[in-house]
C-alpha cells in the first residue's frame, strides 16, 4: 500500500464495506486497480445474480462480457473511497457491514 492509499483510508477492516451494484456495473475493473488492499475479483456473473437483473440490463452485461466486480475480501476494506471514485458506472457504493 502507497503512503497516500494508507492516509485515506478512513476505517478499521471491515466497518464499511464496498457494494456493487450489479445493474450498473461493467466489469472494467477500475475498482480493482486502485483499491490498495485488493478487495475485488472482476469474474463472470454467478447465474443467481445475473437471474435477478432485467432484461436491458442482462443484455448490457452480455455486451460488456458477463463480468462484475465481486467483492470477496470485504473484510479488508478500509473505506478509503478510492474505488467509488474511480467506477465510470458508479456502481459501487461503501456501506456498513452487516
Amino acid at each position: 500500500m502507497t503512503r497516500d492509499a494508507a492516509s485515506a483510508c478512513k476505517q478499521p477492516p471491515g466497518v464499511i464495506v464496498p457494494h456493487v451494484n450489479f445493474a450498473r456495473c461493467e466489469g472494467k475493473a477500475d475498482c480493482a486497480v486502485v483499491c490498495p488492499e485488493d478487495v475485488f475479483d472482476i469474474r463472470r456473473i454467478d447465474a443467481a445474480d445475473y437471474q435477478t437483473l432485467r432484461p436491458l440490463q442482462r443484455f448490457k452485461l452480455r455486451v460488456h462480457g458477463m463480468k462484475v466486480a465481486y467483492v470477496p475480501r470485504a473484510d479488508a476494506c478500509r473505506a478509503c473511497g478510492l474505488c467509488v471514485s474511480a467506477c465510470p458506472e458508479h456502481a459501487i457504493t461503501l456501506v456498513r457491514a452487516r
